[in-house]
């Protein structure tokens, strides 16, 4: 009879562990997207003869990869296993970071970055299958803001960290800052329960083709955006890039309605708020991983904050935007997604607006970043906790993951379009003037609020419609 009582605590213990296991696995993928943000500089050093903005490739090759192959990760966690796709996903993490941080050349240090890319993408789905796998229903909603929550802090915080250890110890550090956890998150994977029985049919490899045919569309969008300054926008080599890019994604789209297991999910997209979500999602990455590149580059270059300081600069919105997104759950689930994804992001492009009337050479901490941190923190959390629960909700539980590595394949589509256009405002300005900036504050603005025009549309109360 004592055994009885045991089975509640022994099932809240492992949902407990389910839980953060999963939730350091999306930290682990969402802060390599900008850790490296303060190493872009400190690259130059070793590869003088590679343009700054050229560098920034460094993050948009992971961005690439990460969201080609997030699209099909749900569908791949159903095929392999989800226990089976992160303890992949977390070694192939794992042994690319060091193969980065080892990098000879800028060449090798791409292909770990891809490759970082490809693991990442793998732990996203399959940590939030796992998690909602062992929830009831009455938590998922609130395991999803944990989970959601975790990364919205990397995210936010992967500059701040970045900064210290490039002052410290130079680029190659901030690639092994993720071999402990890489490690950490692959010895919890063993804790975590196997998949049960399969029932049913074994369900269809996704298509190889359009993966690859995705990621190159999206890359090739991406260089012609970012080289079309130094090329020329009427020059062949930029019209083919993103004449190329748009061809490649739209025969992806048409091939994904067709195919029986597709690259691209677009049958999600007839649930409106998910369609909707989507966009957001790939509206609002394009201002999220412009402005935390460009926040830094500033900070550096044209305030002559060492990394460290700029490190430290960008945590206080690193640490506010963890704190909200962990409070936005709740919220979400009284009230729905729609006022906390528009709210947060209307506080943001106000925030962003202030902080570009007020930019000036002179570094101006206390009286202008430090303040403006707290707005932007809490945009950004209640961003990202807002549009997750929105998307997962909004598909039906058994396709919470393909809803949710789709929305973040969304974000990331955009991230790394936003750094490609950030690349291209800033090419040839002076990096130590405040007003090179402004373009790329500007474009996250109006980015900021197109974005929270298409959130308006996001469903009621509880933001779910099938």
């Amino acid at each position: 009879m004592s055994s009885v009582p045991l089975l509640p605590s022994r099932t809240r213990d492992r949902q407990r562990t389910v839980l953060a296991v999963a939730s350091g696995a999306a930290f682990l993928a969402m802060l390599d997207a900008t850790v490296a943000n303060l190493a872009v500089a400190d690259l130059h050093h070793d590869f003088p003869d590679v343009a700054v903005p050229d560098l920034s490739w460094v993050i948009t090759i992971y961005a690439i990869v990460f969201a080609a192959l997030l699209a099909p990760g749900g569908r791949i966690a159903d095929l392999v296993g989800r226990r089976a796709l992160l303890t992949v996903g977390a070694a192939l993490f794992t042994i690319m970071s060091i193969a980065a941080a080892a990098a000879p050349t800028l060449g090798v240090l791409l292909v770990a970055r891809g490759l970082q890319g490809a693991g990442a993408a793998a732990m996203i789905p399959a940590s939030l299958a796992v998690v909602l796998a062992d929830t009831p229903p009455e938590r998922r909603a609130a395991a999803i803001g944990v989970w959601a929550a975790a990364s919205a802090a990397a995210a936010a915080a992967g500059p701040a960290l970045g900064g210290v250890l490039v002052d410290l110890a130079g680029w190659r550090s901030v690639f092994l800052l993720t071999v402990p956890a890489g490690l950490a998150v692959l010895a919890g994977t063993q804790a975590l329960p196997m998949q049960g029985v399969r029932v049913g049919p074994r369900p269809q490899a996704p298509d190889a083709f359009g993966i690859a045919l995705l990621g190159a569309g999206v890359g090739a969008l991406a260089l012609g955006v970012s080289r079309a300054s130094v090329w020329g926008w009427g020059d062949a080599r930029t019209l083919v890039a993103i004449a190329g890019g748009v061809t490649g994604v739209l025969i992806v789209l048409l091939r994904s309605r067709r195919h029986p297991a597709p690259a691209v999910e677009v049958d999600l997209w007839r649930s409106r708020t998910f369609a909707l979500a989507n966009l957001v999602s790939l509206i609002y990455g394009a201002a999220l991983f412009a402005w935390l590149l460009c926040g830094v580059l500033f900070l550096v270059q044209a305030w002559g904050y060492s990394p460290l300081q700029a490190g430290l600069a960008v945590s206080p919105g690193a640490v506010v935007a963890a704190v909200v997104a962990l409070r936005a759950g709740p919220l979400v689930a009284r009230r729905g997604p729609r006022p906390v994804v528009v709210g947060g992001l209307l506080i943001t492009a106000a925030t962003a607006g202030w902080i570009l009337l007020a930019l000036g050479d002179e570094p101006a901490f206390l009286t202008l970043w430090l303040p403006a941190s707290l707005p932007l923190g809490i945009g950004w959390g209640a961003i990202a906790t807002g549009v997750s629960a929105a998307a997962a909700l909004s598909v039906g539980p058994t396709r919470f993951a393909a809803g949710v590595g789709l929305n973040q394949a969304a974000r990331a589509v955009g991230g790394s379009l936003g750094v490609a256009a950030m690349a291209t405002i800033l090419n040839g300005t002076d990096p130590g003037a405040a007003d090179s900036y402004r373009g790329v504050f500007e474009m996250c603005i109006i980015l900021l609020l197109a974005a929270a025009a298409v959130a308006c549309g996001i469903g009621g109360a509880k933001g779910a419609e099938r």
